[in-house]
């Protein structure tokens, strides 16, 4: 009994010194980013993801200045790589398969934050390089008005039978549209390397006449262009409430399958503030960062760890509905797939268009 005892309070001990060390490694981290007193993204600007909330709480918090230049993954990638010691950018959000790309090219340095343990495995970098702060997932958005008394599809083997046009986008050219096709094959029994069961989907739908080429944004959905669109779930959070008559709409991960990806900060190698820069995936990963994130209508990727507040919980869908969403488990496969899917897209799918 008093070696139980014993081991208890050694481990005890051992836990309570532990989250003192974190404690204080977390107060010399927040003192150096204050020294440096500013932090400089890319790809993270005000309106997405609501990374407003965020640099808001870090000039309040920590007095930390911020610029942001909005540019795409690969760009981002090749201006850390490209600036090297003159580096103007400090943290950049790169979507998830750029973050290996990156480590690749030398051009990340590693911070785990307090949180990481809660990031799933499949979602982080084992040295800390790269973790998805928040998550995207392959969705539908439903115009209800326009679909002239069909019932709104909850699945892909609904899109078979349907009356209605489906919108997908280009996917030569979007990301969202390339996993589109890849959602579609998982649900039916394919993977990164076969994408066949999305490729004969939608051939049969173009067979029908029912393929609509119009890419599914705002725009399209206000002139009355979409009936049924494939979009990331957040994108079509945000469309909803953006709509002059958000009722009309409705936003569900497809229930036979899906793909869930996200989006990874990445810190500069050679990052002029560095230190400001941990501190920001710090705060991100926190519960205050992660709900900033639900408010611009991102699913936190700790989502099963925090009680959100009941008006930003409202903004997503419920954590159910991801009960059958796959992540991408071989990255290697699924981009030279995505490669060539352009050419396979036309061969089988357009030619089938009436």
């Amino acid at each position: 009994m008093k070696k139980l005892f014993l081991a208890t309070l050694l481990g005890s001990t051992i836990a309570m010194c532990t989250a003192a060390m974190a404690a204080d490694d977390l107060k010399t981290l927040e003192a150096a980013a204050k020294a440096e007193g500013a932090v400089n993204s890319v790809g993270m600007p005000d309106d997405w993801a609501n990374w407003k909330g965020t640099w808001a709480d870090l000039a309040k918090n920590y007095g930390l200045k911020h610029i942001d230049t909005d540019m795409s993954s690969a760009q981002e990638i090749a201006k850390f790589a490209a600036e090297k010691d003159n580096a103007s950018a400090d943290i950049g959000d790169v979507g998830a398969a750029f973050g290996p790309i990156a480590v690749k090219q030398g051009v990340t340095q590693p911070y785990k934050p307090s949180t990481w343990d809660q990031v799933p495995t499949w979602a982080k970098d084992k040295d800390g390089h790269w973790a998805l702060a928040y998550t995207g997932t392959i969705a539908f958005i439903v115009n209800k008005k326009l679909l002239h008394g069909s019932e709104a599809p909850t699945k892909w083997a609904d899109l078979k039978t349907g009356k209605y046009k489906v919108s997908i986008g280009d996917v030569s050219t979007a990301a969202q549209a390339a996993n589109g096709v890849l959602a579609a094959a998982l649900a039916n029994g394919g993977d990164e390397k076969n994408l066949k069961p999305a490729l004969d989907l939608f051939a049969d739908i173009a067979k029908q006449g029912r393929l609509s080429m119009a890419n599914p944004t705002i725009a399209t959905m206000e002139k009355g262009e979409i009936e049924v669109g494939v979009v990331w779930d957040f994108n079509g959070l945000s469309y909803k409430a953006k709509m002059a008559n958000p009722d009309d709409y409705t936003v569900l991960i497809p229930s036979d399958g899906s793909v869930i990806s996200g989006y990874t900060t990445i810190i500069n190698k050679y990052a002029k503030n560095p230190n400001a820069a941990k501190l920001t995936r710090e705060y991100i990963f926190s519960d205050a960062g992660q709900i900033n994130l639900a408010k611009g209508n991102a699913r936190p990727i700790r989502a099963e760890h925090l009680t959100l507040p009941a008006d930003v919980q409202a903004k997503l869908l419920p954590n159910e509905q991801y009960k059958k969403v796959t992540p991408i488990k071989d990255a290697d496969a699924w981009e030279k797939t995505s490669k060539a899917l352009p050419q396979k897209w036309n061969e089988e799918v357009i030619v089938e268009m009436k």
